[in-house]
């Protein structure tokens, strides 16, 4: 039975590793990413304009779907990076904000005020089923932040 068990993994490993490598590190949908910088972008807003109950109420309606969209890039990122998958993401969520503060930046004292119905829109949304088409329609993700091309997603 011992000499047998080697075998045995070894048959599993030819069948369950390369199923594994062949999912690889598929890149999660548009949306996913559209969602995780809606809440970027409302966390900048809560944070710069002085707003963190606006912030809290978003988050409370909206976690279930925020949460899916935080795993999805969190597998992601494990699948792609292994060990280093959770720095990966955090790379990737800086930079997310970084871009987004710098736009901010840019608006100046103009930046609150153009953002304040930002919450007040999210809130109005019927379900929450609704909130990654928002998220694509605020088009909150910077240009060349997506960590993967979207040609990922669709070859799969």
């Amino acid at each position: 039975m011992r000499r047998l068990l080697p075998l045995r993994l070894a048959v599993l490993a030819g069948f369950v590793l390369p199923a594994a490598l062949a999912r690889g590190a598929v890149c999660p949908s548009r949306a996913t990413f559209d969602v995780a910088a809606l809440q970027s972008e409302m966390m900048l807003l809560a944070t710069a304009c002085h707003d963190s109950s606006q912030y809290n109420s978003f988050m409370r309606r909206y976690q279930p779907g925020l949460f899916a969209a935080e795993q999805s890039l969190h597998r992601y990122f494990l699948r792609r990076y292994g060990r280093g998958g959770q720095a990966a993401q955090d790379r990737f969520v800086t930079n997310l904000a970084n871009a987004q503060s710098d736009a901010a930046i840019a608006q100046g004292s103009d930046f609150c005020p153009r953002n304040a119905a930002l919450f007040a829109e999210a809130q109005s949304l019927q379900s929450s089923t609704q909130l990654p088409l928002y998220a694509a329609g605020k088009d909150a993700l910077p240009a060349g932040v997506v960590p993967c091309s979207t040609s990922a997603s669709r070859r799969r």
